[in-house]
């Protein structure tokens, strides 16, 4: 077995990656270390496609050994992937009151390591993480319902990039600081006043990860790697349906971290028992002095209120908003569309839900279309997008869960059906629920519609509101922000006073506007090291993925002064 790098040597292989990383955040510019592709992997200690396949598959009906890992008082599991299949895999239970006070104990080598050694320990957990790409793919697919190339992607290196951007604004904000400093003041006659001062970034305590069902690592990699960046210790909680992902990224890290000369308990691993609902319990635990949370809204007001002990960092629900006003490119905006609602069966919390659209129609490049013809061309591009069940299942993966089809199924009785929702079959996974979105047409002027449209219903349903002019569709957007939030918004016009009052609505009202997408970017796609994802500024999230914000707050500056 080779032998662990020394810390010299993580320095040597990973400072060149971090200078990139932190350029890439300071310019903004598209930059990613992670292949997107599948056939980009199986070299230079990476797994391919089947030895990740394999991997995966040796996980299944086994136990996750995380044998070091103090406090286990049981071994626990259930998870059911979304396309029919038992995963039988389990994972040790922590008595929490032997795990905790465990996990504080490496914090002081931790901090003392300081915020570039801890940089580049980070990276070489993601690194490995990288290598096991196919692996985690397997997982992520089999646990959120993504279809593969989705679950490869976003839960692979979109997500490892979204945990080394958390890593880069983590370093940036430690070394903004320096070190030390020579303090001198002049006292006129009389000898200066000298003194020399230390300044170290202090960890906060115990960072809880509650990680999420649909985007266990993308979601989960954020809070993790700036919480660890910035000397905390980090307890993962998974979601009890997406346990496999983020339990793989633990035992990763506890490998890395020992072998590196720190304490592995420094990331451990909260798995529980059906039903058992111990985010709760952990959230209120004085130890935990950082949560970062996604998933529900009610959740995610409950921590907001409760856990006052801890900096609490959430990203949760909005009904997200397309204005269709007029375009210039009526198949491109279609088309552009039809992917958004239809990828990931709009299991995301950046698809769109309300498309807002005059009750008079919109001008475009093919001449007037009215209401109807909007919505029926909209219609037909979904079908034609989805008509072959290969590349529907491609883009749709399977319903994570029952909650999200019985939303789909009580749809229609919402309004008048402009796209009714099929079933799709799977023909690797019988037993994967496989639906394709559904579109209502409500009437944006009628009270009984508003209880709908102004709902978050998550997964593949949207509603085309009828408005009654580009004035009103602004007012509508800015009044849904304010009150329920939005992860993004959407406009579409060739109208340049309408553009600049969607703009000015989006700005007020803190949130991310894409603005006529007719091309290969999708209003619910972000890219890391550049887009931000939510604002922090209204009430789908407290945050956002990634800005200063979000790392700061992590670590405090304790000063120590001594006479020179």
């Amino acid at each position: 077995m080779a032998a662990e790098p020394t810390a010299h040597e993580l320095l040597r292989k990973h400072r060149p990656t971090l200078d990139q990383a932190l350029e890439a955040i300071r310019t903004r510019a598209y930059w990613s270390p992670h292949p997107e592709h599948p056939k980009a992997y199986g070299e230079n200690g990476s797994l391919d496609a089947a030895a990740g396949k394999a991997a995966f598959d040796a996980l299944l009906g086994n136990r996750l050994d995380l044998a070091d890992q103090p406090g286990i008082d049981d071994w626990v599991g259930g998870e059911v992937s979304p396309y029919g299949i038992e995963l039988g895999v389990t994972y040790p239970h922590p008595d929490i009151d032997v795990l905790l006070p465990a996990m504080r104990a490496g914090q002081r080598a931790w901090r003392e390591a300081g915020p570039e050694l801890r940089a580049v320990v980070c990276l070489e957990i993601l690194k490995r993480i990288s290598d096991r790409t196919h692996q985690f793919a397997h997982a992520v697919m089999h646990t959120s319902g993504q279809a593969f190339m989705m679950a490869f992607q976003a839960g692979g290196p979109h997500a490892q990039d979204r945990g080394l951007e958390a890593v880069a604004y983590a370093y940036a904000e430690q070394v903004r600081t320096p070190e030390q400093a020579e303090w001198t003041k002049p006292q006129g006659k009389r000898d200066p006043l000298v003194l020399t001062k230390r300044f170290t970034a202090v960890p906060r305590g115990i960072g809880l990860v509650i990680g999420c069902n649909t985007f266990p690592t993308w979601n989960g990699y954020p809070g993790l790697f700036a919480s660890l960046a910035t000397g905390n210790a980090v307890l993962v909680k998974p979601h009890p349906r997406a346990v496999l992902p983020l339990a793989l990224t633990v035992r990763i890290a506890r490998d890395v971290l020992a072998g590196a000369g720190f304490d592995p308990n420094l990331v451990a691993l909260a798995a529980e028992r059906p039903g058992e609902g111990i985010a709760k319990t952990l959230a209120l635990r004085p130890e935990i002095k950082i949560i970062d949370y996604t998933g529900s809204t009610a959740f995610g007001d409950w921590l907001e209120t409760n856990a006052h002990q801890a900096q609490v960092y959430t990203e949760k629900a909005g009904v997200n908003t397309v204005i269709v006003h007029s375009t210039d490119d009526y198949q491109g905006m279609l088309s552009n569309l039809a992917f958004s609602l239809s990828l990931y069966s709009g299991q995301m919390c950046t698809t769109p839900q309300n498309l807002l659209i005059p009750r008079d129609g919109i001008a475009t490049d093919q001449g007037h279309k009215s209401f109807d013809e909007v919505t029926a061309d909209l219609a037909r591009a979904v079908d034609g997008l989805l008509g072959d069940d290969a590349r529907a299942n491609a883009l749709l993966g399977a319903i994570v869960n029952p909650d999200v089809k019985a939303r789909l199924e009580s749809a229609a009785s919402l309004g008048e059906v402009a796209l009714a929702s099929r079933e799709v079959a799977h023909p690797e996974f019988p037993g994967a629920v496989v639906r394709t979105p559904v579109i209502v047409k409500l009437d944006g002027a009628k009270p009984d519609d508003e209880a709908a449209y102004m709902s978050e219903c998550f997964g593949p349903v949207s509603f085309a509101v009828a408005v009654d002019s580009a004035a009103d569709a602004v007012e509508l957007l800015r009044r849904t922000v304010r009150e329920k939030g939005a992860m993004t918004v959407g406009a579409y016009t060739t109208d340049a006073a309408t553009e600049q009052a969607v703009e000015e609505a989006c700005l007020e009202e803190a949130a991310q506007l894409s603005l006529n997408l007719t091309g290969g970017v999708y209003v619910n796609q972000t890219a890391a090291f550049s887009d931000f994802h939510g604002s922090g500024g209204n009430p789908a999230a407290n945050a956002a993925l990634t800005d200063s914000a979000f790392v700061a707050n992590r670590f405090r500056m304790v000063e120590v002064r001594r006479e020179a």
